[in-house]
């Protein structure tokens, strides 16, 4: 049986996206080939950002923003937006972990044999007379920080001199290729599900939902999708989650002045908070699928599977922000999709994970709901999850963009 062709676009996603800024890359460069266009945060948006607009910008090279903008929208009304994260690494279901290494002395990558130490030579002397006699550095030449043979791979993908490096951030990644597997190729062999999983079903489900041309004409609402780094370290950066990156963004899209009713007698004053009001979080980040071989770690009557639907993830602690009107919103597009929906409860004496949703929802006051494709062996170098599941969650978005304008009135709790 071939797998789903979602299944097999997200492979080439993943494997295009071994690091933030690979996938920050991959997700741009989807969004420019339907018909985003880059804006800049230290640019005016005024003149540039209009009612049935399509737009993206980034942070750092690692984090983006997405957005498209109804043309019947106008100030105070609602932004709908799934959130995600590129991560790093974490440990969810079990603490005691049996391998324990030292990070500091156990850890070292290797990336040669001795011969290359030993042949390691330092700057040569002209070099070095140069350098003493007319340039001070603050700090020592890249080939004093560095191994000359490390830098010399880095020049030459470059293709550049040594000395053009200014400097570099080293990612290391896993560099076996994401896969299908299974007997029925219904499984998703693969590095990085965790996030760049719900990464691929927001961005491509944006951009399905604005496909046609006339998909904006009646929308009252922005639809928009954000994707964060450094979630698995705290978010606390300033491309992160908790940085300022989504608040000033939807601040500055809630006062355009080309979507102002001019008369309306609303207080321009707080048209940003009542965007907020109107405007639903859904933050989108894998769940946990139960293991066959560890059942007894997953709460009896929750116990999400492979290729059985997107996981709505619940903890009465707040490690996840859904809520009731959340789960009405959600199942409703997920009715109109025709895709199924599972539940997902932690076991009450077992840990759990959180996500960047309820911090986002204590924040900016938003309705927000925690959900995920379901996956096995969150955080290895090798996880496993569903190839029925993409296409789950793209549809899943793609009705949650297209239809959140038409619903949201009739979910209202003061």
């Amino acid at each position: 049986m071939a797998p789903p062709k979602p299944a097999l676009d997200f492979v080439d996603f993943v494997n295009a996206s071994p690091t933030p800024y690979h996938a920050v890359r991959s997700a741009a460069a989807r969004f420019e080939k339907a018909g985003f266009a880059l804006i800049r945060e230290r640019d005016s948006w005024a003149s540039s950002v209009k009612p049935g607009g399509k737009y993206y910008l980034t942070r750092n090279g690692s984090s983006i923003v997405a957005f498209a903008v109804g043309h019947k929208w106008q100030a105070g009304n609602p932004v709908d937006k799934p959130l995600l994260r590129i991560p790093t690494l974490a440990i969810h279901l079990d603490r005691d972990s049996s391998f324990d290494p030292n990070k500091e002395t156990e850890l070292f990558p290797i990336a040669g044999l001795a011969a290359a130490e030993l042949n390691k030579g330092g700057p040569k002397d002209d070099e070095q007379a140069t350098a003493d006699k007319d340039d001070f550095q603050p700090l020592d030449k890249m080939t004093a920080r560095h191994h000359p043979a490390l830098l010399d791979v880095i020049a030459g993908e470059l293709g550049v001199e040594v000395a053009a490096i200014a400097d570099f951030e080293l990612v290391l990644y896993d560099t076996q290729k994401s896969c299908i597997g299974g007997l029925a190729d219904e499984l998703i062999f693969s590095p990085r599900l965790d996030n760049l999983g719900m990464t691929y079903c927001a961005v491509m489900g944006l951009i399905s939902s604005v496909r046609e041309s006339s998909s904006l004409e009646k929308d009252t609402t922005i639809r928009l999708a954000a994707c964060f780094d450094h979630e698995e370290i705290g978010s606390q950066s300033a491309q992160g989650a908790h940085s300022n990156l989504l608040p000033s963004v939807l601040r500055r899209l809630s006062v355009l002045p080309g979507a102002r009713d001019t008369s309306s007698k609303a207080d321009e004053a707080t048209e940003h908070e009542q965007t907020l009001s109107r405007s639903f979080l859904v933050s989108a980040d894998m769940a946990h699928a139960v293991h066959p071989n560890y059942a007894g770690k997953y709460e009896a009557s929750h116990q999400p599977a492979l290729n059985k639907g997107t996981v709505i993830k619940v903890n009465a602690n707040q490690r996840y922000a859904t809520n009731s009107p959340g789960i009405v919103l959600v199942q409703e597009c997920a009715r109109l999709a025709g895709v199924p929906l599972q539940l997902f409860v932690v076991r009450n004496d077992s840990a759990c994970g959180s996500t960047i949703g309820p911090g986002l929802a204590a924040k900016m006051g938003m309705r927000t709901l925690d959900l995920g494709n379901p996956q096995l062996s969150m955080h290895s170098i090798r996880e496993t999850g569903g190839t029925a599941d993409v296409e789950h969650g793209l549809k899943l978005f793609h009705h949650f963009y297209h239809n959140y304008g038409r619903l949201e009135p009739k979910i209202l709790i003061d």
